[in-house]
């Protein structure tokens, strides 16, 4: 690592952010400075720096007198947080649709084409990086800056839950039939449609919801388990 404390603090930041997005680190974790501090090697002042970074961005809280740990979010909160992802998935696809570069088309196409490699490994967190740089495609073809930013806010707040997503059973396969009729949309210019495939994409009902929230429960229950563990 650099011997900049402010780099340091950067990378350190993108490590944690790494291990709650991976599911290392659960909703609920504690973190820990003087651990965390032993753990990288650093003094406590990068680690202080890393989890304020985080803090900002949502994915971790402090609680007064209780110590820094991993962002958890209530089912009705989360909930909420997609319905307001889906509306702004949907108007990054209905701009897309209207002002894509042939460029950006080919770009959306051979992400397109990843999403599909990825799927076929079985291996739903290489699909979840190839995931990402797809919707990351939308968002540019916007071109509207201050929704690629708006979007890309929330999408990393909701970072550790859409993978949480994917893991349910068969939700990946089913994402790639999804990705499939967007780009469609997309590239055939037309704005509803890819409006409408977007939100329906995001969007948690029926069965994906009462699957969603089973696979949320799951995992409070196993921190909880831990965190049990860990004061005994």
């Amino acid at each position: 690592m650099s011997k900049n404390p402010k780099s340091r603090a950067h990378q350190l930041r993108d490590t944690l952010e790494d291990e709650i997005v991976n599911g290392r680190l659960q909703p609920g974790d504690r973190l820990d400075e003087t651990s965390l501090a032993a753990r990288f090697q650093v003094s406590r002042t990068p680690i202080r720096e890393a989890l304020q970074q985080l803090v900002a961005a949502g994915l971790v809280q402090s609680e007064p007198k209780r110590g820094t740990f991993v962002a958890r979010i209530g089912i009705p909160q989360l909930i909420e947080m997609f319905e307001v992802m889906a509306e702004l998935e949907g108007m990054c696809g209905r701009l897309a649709a209207r002002r894509i570069s042939e460029t950006e088309c080919s770009e959306l196409k051979a992400s397109m084409q990843a999403c599909r490699d990825a799927a076929s490994k079985g291996d739903p967190d290489a699909y979840y990086y190839e995931n990402e740089r797809f919707h990351d495609c939308i968002y540019r073809a916007s071109h509207n800056q201050f929704l690629i930013q708006s979007a890309h806010q929330l999408h990393q707040r909701l970072k550790p839950y859409r993978r949480l997503q994917l893991r349910v059973r068969n939700r990946v396969p089913t994402s790639v039939e999804e990705h499939a009729h967007i780009v469609d949309a997309i590239l055939a210019g037309d704005p509803v449609k890819a409006e409408a495939s977007l939100k329906t994409h995001i969007l948690i009902q029926g069965e994906r919801f009462t699957d969603f929230i089973a696979s949320v429960a799951q995992v409070a229950t196993e921190t909880e388990k831990r965190l049990a563990r860990g004061s005994a």
